[in-house]
């Protein structure tokens, strides 16, 4: 007997399932409030070079910038230039304040904001780029904000993939909450820019453990049939996150009160563990076998699935132990061992990388619809709705690869023709029409982020491997995301470039995933034998364990 046999005596899906899915609620709730908290904590409002306070005979202050402020191409006041000298105005009358006389002649000269810089505030109270003038030359520093907590991520996914396979999911589960309370604390009480970047790439290792642990605690304790709907009820709690940060961020405008606001769930989150089962797969593997019974017979008795001393017996669970414990220790190096297992981790690489490259390079940086950050926020947050009832149906009717395959070649599309008509190749389009076919790029790249990144990696690797290539992919995913943030300095070198990037690398990612072998109604590969088998390559029929072909 093997382990999805006795999850099928015990219950796969039901009220211990579901008990389940809303304990693990939290962490998606947590994951979206901290990945998009950049928009609001992070946000540039309108701004200028810090000038002298304007004389009592000056009524207005657009006089008074017009006589300090340059003007941009698009009629706009300069953000990080003055003029070295006042300008004199016609029907003006300077006060004493103003001397111009030391002026050449010849155009005005400009020189860079040296007294730092006023900023508008009506719309946040705070924000890091306010309180350490993250603008102008220094405006690479925001962005390296982000970088630095998905670099954080990054290296978290690796550890938290091997620890949680060496000391269980439960447990790590608990050090995740801890760490991201105790470090998201530290960044809100920061004092200067090192400090906050140092701990916000610490609470980004600490956030990987939410994205490596729970998945594997919901899927474990799934049948075959319901992991699809249950993948798709998991998501929208990463919707919901996405929406009550917009609450919040709309209702604090500080930057460290946000911020605080968004760590203290990991009280009930810490709370919650209590009541968390630990993954009865997991501790039959590390031969544990009362733990995994008194979790199975929980399992059970909220199922309604009455169980027999013989069902549950010692000799039946050292059997399931017999067969999922293997004599080797895996180790990474297993995810390359073999010709399918390369293809498979190769390929969930790079559709891991595009994906969020793509994600949050247009996540952290939508602008252009003529809405505020809060209204385009929502926006999104709404759009996600749909996206997660579309993968529903297309997972069930076309399987996974072909339904990731087509969100990211139609993310390509519409980044590419938003690049199109914002390079003046549609003379007719109204100026927002690009930006406005670029952000339709979100739900698209949703539907792709809901089903390809983890499904697809925990689906195709064997027991065994899953938290490790689960680590190693989403390495290789927040390397990717820790790169989008950077993408948009490119607007400097060509304004379009930005755009260009995204596309082109969700066409590539779009073109490897392909590559992949479908799962549709395909059970967990246990060993690295089962990859290798027929029912696991790519173009072949599907077969099941006893041989009969799956329709």
């Amino acid at each position: 007997m093997g382990f999805e046999e006795l999850l099928h005596k015990v219950g796969g899906f039901g009220p211990f399932q579901l008990r389940n899915l809303v304990l693990l609620a939290l962490p998606r709730f947590l994951l979206p409030m901290h990945f998009l908290l950049p928009i609001f904590m992070a946000a540039v409002p309108a701004h200028h070079c810090a000038l002298p306070d304007a004389p009592a005979n000056l009524s207005h202050q657009d006089l008074w910038l017009k006589i300090h402020l340059p003007r941009e191409t698009d009629g706009s006041f300069s953000s990080c230039l003055r003029f070295a000298y006042p300008q004199a105005l016609p029907n003006v009358t300077l006060g004493t304040e103003v001397d111009s006389s030391g002026e050449p002649e010849g155009e005005p000269l400009t020189v860079p904001c040296s007294q730092g810089w006023e900023y508008d505030r009506s719309e946040f109270s705070s924000t890091i780029a306010t309180e350490w003038d993250l603008v102008c030359q220094q405006r690479g520093l925001n962005k390296v904000t982000s970088t630095c907590f998905f670099i954080g991520m990054l290296l978290g996914a690796v550890v938290y993939g091997y620890l949680s396979d060496r000391f269980g999911r439960r447990r790590l589960l608990l050090v995740a909450y801890v760490s991201t309370l105790a470090l998201g604390l530290m960044s809100a009480a920061s004092v200067n820019y090192i400090m906050f970047v140092t701990t916000r790439m610490l609470t980004g290792s600490a956030l990987a453990g939410f994205t490596i642990i729970v998945l594997p605690l919901e899927l474990e304790w799934l049948d075959v049939e319901h992991r699809t709907v249950a993948g798709v009820i998991s998501t929208t709690f990463w919707t919901g996150g996405v929406l009550l940060l917009t609450l919040v961020g709309y209702l604090i405008r500080s930057w460290r009160w946000l911020l605080l606001a968004a760590t203290l769930p990991c009280v009930p989150g810490i709370i919650s563990i209590w009541w968390v089962p630990e993954s009865a797969r997991w501790l039959l593997t590390q031969g544990r076998v009362e733990e995994a019974k008194k979790y199975l017979s929980i399992c059970a008795k909220l199922n309604g699935r009455p169980m027999s001393e013989d069902s549950l017996s010692q000799e039946v669970l050292n059997k399931v132990v017999t067969m999922e414990r293997v004599s080797q220790r895996p180790s990474y190096l297993d995810l390359f061992r073999t010709t399918q297992l390369r293809q498979v981790s190769l390929c969930c690489m790079v559709m891991w990388f595009g994906v969020n490259f793509s994600y949050y390079g247009l996540t952290l940086d939508a602008s252009g619809l003529g809405l505020n950050v809060y209204q385009t926020q929502l926006l999104f947050g709404a759009v996600e709705v749909p996206s997660k009832i579309t993968v529903f149906f297309l997972v069930r009717r076309v399987g996974r690869r072909l339904t990731e395959a087509g969100m990211l070649l139609a993310t390509a599309l519409t980044f590419g023709i938003s690049l199109l008509v914002s390079s003046g190749m549609c003379h007719h389009c109204p100026a927002s029409t690009g930006n406005f076919i670029f952000c339709t790029g979100k739900p698209v790249l949703e539907v792709a982020r809901t089903r390809g990144e983890p499904c697809n990696v925990w689906l195709l690797q064997p027991f065994l491997n899953r938290q490790r290539g689960m680590g190693f992919t989403a390495l290789i995913g927040r390397l990717g995301a820790s790169l989008a943030p950077l993408v948009v300095l490119l607007d400097g070198v060509w304004l379009l470039l930005p755009k260009l990037a995204y596309g082109g690398i969700s066409f590539l990612a779009a073109c490897i995933v392909l590559l992949l072998p479908e799962t549709k109604k395909e059970q967990l590969p246990e060993t690295i034998q089962d990859v290798e088998r027929k029912g696991y390559m790519c173009g072949r029929k599907k077969i099941d364990r006893s041989g009969i072909a799956l329709t």
